[in-house]
């Protein structure tokens, strides 16, 4: 029996930890919302990993360009093909513009954008109170939009692993499936 194609390891990792990182960013950043009295601790969680987050999704596109991922099935209809591309376009392309908006929002607004202890990032925009304004809207919308494409992505992952069965899942599962373990 032949093993299924699967991602690599390192693909694997960067994709379960930036899984683990933005879950916890989306969270972080609802309850920045709905309470004053953590905010402060709140945003100095939100900022460093967003700027994590941004660092592991170039990492990840450098690595995705010199390691292709496992073909999709044959027999997988052709709108669904466009639909998984255009899905990762649109994980990766939220991936790189919500902490470079969540940037550029705190450069607007003269906020520094802490890391850890004295290291600072660099402003990106001149202070504008209109800028920050409109670069917050937008931060929330990209945030919403990820949300929902986090959900169709985990809405296809678990059609893959439980309807169709046919190694999708299987392939950046971070465990082995169980039809590839090695029996006793």
């Amino acid at each position: 029996m032949t093993r299924p194609p699967r991602f690599t390891l390192p693909a694997r990792l960067l994709h379960w930890s930036m899984a683990v990182l933005i879950l916890a960013m989306l969270l972080i950043g609802a309850a920045m919302v709905t309470s004053l009295g953590d905010y402060h601790a709140l945003i100095a969680l939100h900022r460093p990993l967003g700027i994590l987050i941004l660092a592991l999704a170039l990492l990840r596109l450098a690595y995705r360009r010199s390691h292709a991922p496992p073909p999709l099935p044959a027999d997988l209809p052709l709108w669904q093909r466009r639909a998984a591309h255009a899905s990762h376009v649109a994980l990766y392309g939220l991936m790189l513009a919500l902490p470079l908006v969540g940037w550029a929002m705190l450069s607007a607004a003269r906020y520094p954008v802490a890391l850890v202890g004295p290291l600072v990032l660099p402003p990106i925009l001149p202070g504008s109170p209109m800028l920050y304004a409109g670069l917050r809207l937008l931060h929330t919308v990209l945030a919403y939009a990820l949300f929902g494409v986090i959900l169709a992505h985990l809405g296809a992952a678990l059609m893959h692993g439980l309807i169709r069965r046919d190694g999708v899942f299987a392939s950046m599962a971070p465990w082995r499936p169980r039809a590839e373990r090695p029996r006793a």
